[in-house]
């Protein structure tokens, strides 16, 4: 989850393409004498009406209702009259920011939204009732090399009590920068924690790490591509056959989101992975899949049909020349897709652009989209090592997932493993999961820290189930 969402990524174009897209958690801070006091509008879309909920973190105030909300020609008002509140701010689409004034009474301070929490904002008092409290099983702070790389990789396994567990389960974090519990902080979730403590109480043990640059591990996360972060995650397997206590037992892996693309990298190539459990994982190509996940974004935004049909169209070309380009030397690449993003740009009616210059668009573009992640990531096909696959899989995802659409890559996963002759797989939509498996409405990352279970118990329950049933 980039971020979560983490994961898979929206193109920077798409974004540029639908500029008066408001919706979302906007954070900023407002400077009263020397204490600062940090406000968070959550601003959703019902119909054609906006509605937002503000957050007063310094305050342990949460989920406060505002009266009225208005974005037109990019100019954004909330109020709460019964506060004497009123927000008035522009968006400016090439910061990704809103500028305004913030009114309470006789007070008028400056107020800057922006997407990114501040790095001194305290976290609000929201409750995670499947964060654990107890940890009744043996826990080790371990590090493992991955001798390729030159890294050292700093994690956490947590080994039942009693018996010897017959598996362990290496989890594979999705996009972005992730600690070992894949922890999503500005919503307060941390998905791995919660899947480690409960395999482990099922008697499956389980190794969690950090990624590469992030936490306690070593190397550098920012140039590096999907294969080695499968590189990473091979090193694990590595490490845990280089243990006695876990001699004869079994290795799975298990991966969400980009770590469902990465989990399969790995037990295609080695042996030694026993079974496989993918979560929201990729099931075809990652250029289709992005140019979906933009789709469904933008229309849980609100936005027009004519502007999704034009992004559609902008994304589907300049995706298809990154793979077509994409084994070409960088200088050449970069040449072919400048003529492509300008092409695709000049074509693009001028209100699409939300004000924004054609370079300032391109620009942000390339910024993204030419970094050695992403020419790697959207010129994959999961297929590819899927079909390898000869041991068991088990194949999750949630039916309001609108980051990596369900229906469309449990079938690619299906398709693949049959095409593979795999003999032992299983693919399961769960109803109403989101991303990230909680039970959701709308499997808008809106609703994400609203909240409360991280996962739900239905997948918690499927996974260690259909594991412990392993032969």
């Amino acid at each position: 989850m980039k971020k979560i969402l983490s994961t898979c990524i929206l193109v920077l174009v798409t974004l540029a393409t639908y500029a008066q897209t408001i919706t979302g958690t906007w954070y900023g801070t407002l400077k009263i004498g020397e204490n600062p006091l940090h406000v968070v509008f959550h601003v959703t879309k019902s119909g054609n009406d906006y509605v937002t909920t503000m957050d007063s973190p310094d305050q342990g105030a949460v989920g406060i209702a505002t009266d009225k909300t208005q974005f037109v020609n990019n100019e954004l008002t909330i109020e709460a009259a019964k506060f004497g509140m009123k927000y008035t701010g522009t968006f400016k689409a090439d910061s990704n920011k809103i500028n305004g004034i913030f009114k309470q009474g006789p007070a008028s301070l400056p107020l800057v939204l922006t997407p990114n929490k501040p790095a001194d904002s305290k976290k609000a008092s929201v409750k995670r009732p499947q964060d654990p409290t107890s940890f009744p099983y043996k826990q080790e702070d371990i590090t493992f090399n991955n001798v390729k790389a030159g890294n050292i990789i700093a994690g956490t396994l947590t080994i039942p009590t009693g018996k010897k567990p017959e598996k362990v389960v290496i989890l594979i974090s999705g996009s972005g920068p992730q600690d070992r519990n894949e922890e999503v902080a500005q919503f307060n979730h941390r998905p791995f924690l919660v899947w480690s403590d409960w395999l482990t109480k099922q008697g499956i043990a389980v190794l969690r790490y950090d990624d590469r640059g992030v936490g306690k591990s070593t190397g550098k996360f920012g140039t590096a591509t999907s294969a080695d972060f499968a590189d990473d995650a091979e090193a694990a397997v590595n490490y845990l056959q280089s243990r006695a206590d876990f001699k004869g037992v079994s290795i799975g892996l298990m991966g969400h989101s980009e770590g469902g693309m990465i989990a399969p990298m790995v037990a295609a190539r080695n042996n030694e992975v026993k079974f496989v459990v993918l979560l929201a994982a990729p099931g075809v190509p990652i250029n289709e899949l992005m140019v979906q996940q933009s789709t469904d974004q933008m229309r849980l935004s609100g936005a027009p049909e004519n502007i999704i049909t034009q992004s559609v169209a902008t994304n589907s070309k300049l995706f298809k020349a990154m793979r077509q380009f994409n084994n070409l030397p960088e200088a050449a690449f970069k040449a072919k897709m400048d003529t492509v993003i300008y092409q695709q740009l000049r074509a693009t009616p001028k209100e699409a652009l939300g004000g924004q210059s054609i370079d300032d668009v391109a620009k942000r573009t390339t910024s993204q989209i030419y970094t050695p992640w992403f020419r790697y990531f959207i010129a994959y096909n999961p297929a590819v090592n899927i079909e390898k696959l000869r041991c068991p899989v088990l194949a999750l995802n949630g039916t309001l997932d609108m980051q990596v659409q369900e229906r469309a890559n449990l079938a690619g996963i299906k398709v693949a493993l049959t095409k593979g002759r795999n003999k032992h797989f299983e693919i399961v939509p769960l109803p109403k999961l989101n991303h990230l498996f909680q039970l959701a409405s709308t499997g808008s990352g809106s609703e994400y820290e609203k909240i409360e279970e991280t996962v739900n118990p239905s997948a918690l329950v499927k996974v260690s189930s259909w594991i412990t049933r392993l032969k």
